[in-house]
């Protein structure tokens, strides 16, 4: 699935609430978390799960309450957050993105080593 429209930082939160369980999640049980865990009102947890519904990004379960689930994986939704840097930031390329990672001092010898390892497992498997 492809995102039509960006999920905000706040979005996102609900999100990774939905992505962490194996079945639809209660609106009590998100609201809750997300009122322990930042605060936020009964009112602004509604309002971004109405805005991911009208996104089409997650969907509504009626039961006893409402019970939601994602229709996007997290893994799906990297991976376009990381091509739409790669297009912003690099003119598509992902190849550069990731050259700018490894060059600004984000990653650790370890982290690139292991992503040597990484790249050279991927290409026995093509």
């Amino acid at each position: 699935m492809e995102l039509a429209e960006k999920i905000s930082n706040a979005e996102l939160e609900v999100m990774k609430i939905l992505w962490r369980s194996d079945a639809p999640v209660s609106s009590v049980s998100i609201r809750s978390e997300l009122q322990a865990e930042k605060g936020w009102e009964k009112s602004t947890i509604l309002t971004l799960i109405r805005r991911l519904q009208d996104k089409e990004v997650i969907n509504a379960e009626k039961r006893d309450v409402l019970y939601y689930s994602p229709n996007i994986t997290e893994a799906d939704f990297t991976a376009f957050q990381m091509q739409e840097m790669a297009d912003k930031l690099y003119k598509g390329s992902v190849k550069n993105l990731v050259a700018a990672l490894c060059h600004g001092g984000k990653l650790s010898e370890d982290d690139v080593d292991e992503l040597k390892a990484f790249f050279k497992v991927e290409g026995q498997d093509a």
